[in-house]
């Protein structure tokens, strides 16, 4: 049936920046003083269809690699090699850290934050060494690393630090990381600062992994956004730039974790993924990021590529509006549960660029499932709709909105609607640009809506994705859940620090949604490069991470 629905396109996995669901590219922390080298990440053969994750170390979270060449770089190390790379998005702000071109900024080994993500999800050291609350909980102290210093020469300093962080604090529009939290900035001696939040914040050093936050040099604040040329504290400095065409780096020689293995890095922003593919075909860049599942097949181990996809932490969900019905009503929601194959969408409308989804998280963090979806029931489904009232003689019409910044939306849109149809559900699809859309969503004037949406956006913690998205007094609550029992839930958030603490909350939360049929997830997306001769490469699924020190061509 379902490949009388639709036909794959070339392109479903293109640059799509994404709108107002969430704004991250692709939407966030060992100690020890020095930088230590990522462990290989085991992977498993590509194959058209199915894509089996395979637990491996990932660059955070535990993140695992969802598939892969299953070959390692080949030849030898070149000394003072220059990489080129054929990135996914390019700068729309001008490199202005408070927006999300701060990931482009982290991405390229310019810039650095305070603390890191570890794979397990706790705060690592980054910037700073360690951490602590004080006596009053509002308020952590932070040890700096030293013997760091900027780009331009200059020491990492508390008084730079905190210009940094004040900065980013104080702009009109307060990147999400950091909003509405009253983060406060202050020296504490000559290697630590201060910072206070309004209300005791158990994850404040995860906050302090968000590329917006990262410390450049106190010469890149002299009104208006920082200068990040020359500024950073990363591995490669960044020399120039030309607008939203390219970028060049250079190698920090006086970098805190060890000489870099790179001595250039020359960066193309190509936003088709086509020419990207063209680019990587033709020998022009020896990496590339975001490419087609098309354009995948032909990169294979035995022509010198290799091929990293790994699972994000992205799902596209389908909103059911319950506040009004037909979906106020369990059965008719659990009836679109039972009548969308997840596994078809994943597999087949999308070509296996995605996951099929059985929760709200995936196997793109350590907490979530792995388990397939449960197989389509359409005679359940039916079942269920005659219970609710509707069947032939009447029959139920809904509106399917969607919208096009991300490509795979509307392909899953044409699926799910002939899926539907074959229960006795007709779906009209409407497309258009989210930013109209929101607010009639948000005033629950809609049926059903497919979203694509980062549940760790910025800090490596859905705590607030859980609240915002579902608690009663959410503020993006699409869905209009309201349930006293899954507050309770998420209550002791506001107070647990512990990791595995906070992931068995995700876990009860992840299974109550589930329970009350709340949205419908359906894939969990994936992120991908490519490379030729390169060898230490990984792919980070937050976009924070890609040129690192250990990072090397190969001949």
């Amino acid at each position: 049936m379902i490949d009388r629905l639709f036909r794959c396109t070339d392109d479903l996995r293109g640059p799509a920046a994404p709108a107002g669901p969430d704004a991250v590219p692709s939407g966030v922390e060992t100690s020890g003083e020095t930088r230590k080298a990522p462990m290989p990440r085991p992977t498993t053969p590509r194959r058209r269809l199915r894509a089996r994750p395979v637990v491996a170390l990932a660059v955070l979270l535990g993140l695992v690699t969802a598939c892969g060449s299953g070959a390692g770089p080949s030849g030898t190390p070149v000394p003072d090699g220059e990489l080129r790379l054929a990135a996914q998005f390019a700068p729309r702000s001008g490199y202005a850290m408070d927006t999300d071109d701060a990931f482009v900024v982290a991405q390229l080994g310019s810039a650095e934050t305070l603390v890191e993500a570890g794979p397990d999800g706790t705060p690592q050291p980054g910037l700073a060494t360690s951490w602590a609350q004080t006596a009053d909980p509002r308020t952590w102290r932070i040890t700096l690393r030293p013997g760091v210093t900027f780009h331009d020469g200059t020491p990492l300093t508390p008084a730079a630090v905190v210009t940094a962080l004040s900065w980013v604090a104080g702009v009109t529009a307060p990147p999400r990381a950091v909003k509405g939290i009253g983060l406060r900035a202050a020296e504490d001696g000559p290697s630590a600062v201060t910072v206070t939040t309004t209300a005791p914040d158990p994850i404040l050093p995860l906050r302090l992994s968000s590329v917006n936050t990262a410390i450049l040099a106190p010469s890149a604040y002299t009104g208006g956004p920082p200068a990040v040329v020359g500024t950073g504290t990363g591995p490669m400095r960044l020399v120039a730039t030309d607008g939203t065409q390219s970028a060049t780096l250079e190698r920090n020689e006086a970098y805190w974790g060890g000489r870099p293995q790179l001595a250039k890095v020359s960066v193309r922003y190509v936003t088709d993924p086509a020419a990207r593919a063209l680019a990587l075909r033709a020998g022009d860049v020896d990496v590339a990021q975001g490419l087609p599942e098309s354009a995948l097949l032909e990169f294979t181990p035995g022509s010198g590529y290799d091929d990293r996809t790994v699972a994000a932490p992205r799902t596209v969900s389908l909103k059911l509006n319950q506040s009004a019905a037909p979906f106020s009503d369990v059965r008719v929601r659990r009836a679109v549960a039972k009548a969308i194959d997840r596994t078809a969408l994943a597999e087949q409308a999308l070509a296996g660029s995605a996951l099929p989804a059985s929760e709200l998280f995936g196997p793109a963090v350590a907490w979530g499932s792995q388990d397939p979806p449960p197989a389509p029931d359409l005679q359940g489904a039916k079942d269920l709709l005659a219970q609710a009232g509707y069947g032939p003689e009447r029959p139920l019409t809904v509106r399917l909105q969607t919208y096009p910044n991300r490509p795979e939306l509307p392909t899953l849109a044409t699926a799910v609607q002939g899926m539907l149809r074959e229960v006795g559900v007709d779906a009209q699809i409407r497309i258009g640009e989210y930013g109209p859309q929101e607010p009639e969503l948000l005033a629950g004037r809609y049926d059903m809506f497919l979203l694509s949406r980062n549940y760790l956006t910025d800090v490596p913690d859905p705590g607030s994705t859980l609240v915002t998205d579902y608690s009663c007094a959410g503020s993006y609550n699409i869905d209009r859940y309201c349930s006293g029992e899954y507050d309770a839930l998420l209550a002791p958030l506001a107070t647990t620090a512990d990791p595995a603490q906070r992931q068995e909350v995700f876990r009860a939360a992840a299974a109550k949604l589930t329970a009350d049929a709340v949205g419908l997830p359906l894939v969990h997306s994936q992120e991908n490069a490519v490379a030729k001769g390169v060898a230490g490469f990984a792919v980070d699924p937050l976009a924070k991470s890609l040129i690192t020190p250990e990072l090397t061509r190969t001949g």
